[in-house]
């Protein structure tokens, strides 16, 4: 199912699907209940772009912190849930906007039931979470003989059957593995044949440029399938470089508009200059400062202005001196200490 075609689902003050818009999310890496931290986490995260986030809830304390949380924040908060409903309930009546459910850990009817009747009266949304490492037992047993993408999905249609018995509807799913093809073809086999929105990302993904790599390889062709209406790419770090991460990805698909792109040259026996510190320093200012254009950082003049012509601005040069160019064409020449404050300042002047 097309992105655009999908089920809207509120989830507090915004909506998920239906439309092309991807809302971008990550997860507290701080235990709930540590409130004061998670606030603060969260609050740095929605600076920086995330739309959503989730915290996890392991026992009675992280479930009562939700309430001074949800109050001390400025965007949606998910609950993960696992094994125990009534941390689900709790974060509910807590104002969470938005409950993660396990169908391998979290499968009596009876406390779904609970659970369902309490999102109605709140009008909170519930992700069926299905992830290749706690699949329902019961499910793998009978379908023993069947490719694992297709027990993920089995895993998600089983559990929406139990929540649309109980007349609810308001249903985002998530299809997840750390196996970059089994999480591909899970979310292509269910858009087939459902209209939920989808929470995609690749579990588990590892950390750094590791995790980056695999996510990108595995979140890519599904964005381009247009397939997915939420994304979280899932890193051993700091959620900010997930945010981060998330808004580079979908900026390079066309699908984030609203971010800077900075090109920078590979660098040869040629380059004077160190390039990555400059072109570190470029794409932080242009971040920090919400500067949504195309600027490229050159080693030198050979082919720095041709190569960047497609830029709107520009710097480009060796040892002592750089040049400045704005869309291929010679603006000025200066000083290679003042050269970024120099970029900077028409970089503003651009921008205003």
């Amino acid at each position: 199912m097309n992105r655009n075609e999908t089920k809207r689902v509120q989830i507090g003050n915004i909506f998920l699907g239906g439309n092309n818009q991807i809302l971008i999310q990550s997860m507290c890496s701080i235990k709930t209940s540590h409130i004061k931290k998670v606030i603060k986490q969260i609050n740095e995260c929605a600076d920086l772009g995330a739309d959503l986030m989730r915290v996890s809830i392991l026992d009675f304390k992280d479930a009562y912190a939700i309430k001074e949380i949800v109050n001390n924040i400025k965007i949606p908060l998910i609950c993960d849930i696992h094994y125990n409903y009534k941390f689900a309930l709790i974060a509910i009546k807590s104002g969470a906007k938005k409950i993660r459910l396990n169908p391998g850990n979290l499968n009596n009817k009876e406390e779904i039931e609970k659970i369902v009747n309490l999102a109605k009266k709140y009008n909170v949304a519930i992700r069926i979470g299905v992830n290749s490492g706690s699949l329902n037992q019961n499910i793998v047993r009978k379908y023993s003989n069947l490719e694992t993408y297709k027990l993920i999905v089995l895993s998600a249609i089983e559990y929406i059957k139990i929540l649309e018995n109980f007349d609810f509807y308001n249903i985002v799913i998530s299809l997840k593995s750390s196996n970059l093809f089994d999480t591909i073809q899970a979310y292509r086999e269910f858009s087939k044949i459902s209209n939920y929105p989808l929470h995609i990302g690749l579990t588990e993904s590892g950390f750094d440029e590791v995790g980056i790599i695999r996510s990108v390889a595995c979140l890519s062709p599904l964005l381009l399938d247009n397939i997915g209406n939420t994304i979280r790419i899932s890193l051993t770090n700091d959620p900010k470089k997930e945010i981060l991460t998330c808004k580079r990805l979908l900026h390079d698909l066309n699908l984030y508009p609203n971010y800077p792109t900075l090109i920078s040259c590979p660098t040869c026996g040629r380059c004077e200059v160190k390039i990555k510190s400059l072109a570190r320093k470029t794409l932080d200012f242009l971040e920090k400062n919400n500067v949504n254009i195309t600027v490229a950082i050159m080693g030198c003049a050979v082919n720095g202005i041709g190569e960047g012509k497609k830029a709107d601005i520009g710097l480009a040069g060796g040892k002592n001196k750089f040049i400045i160019f704005k869309k291929g064409k010679f603006f000025k020449e200066v000083k290679e200490s003042e050269a970024l404050n120099e970029l900077f300042k028409e970089i503003l002047l651009i921008k205003h």
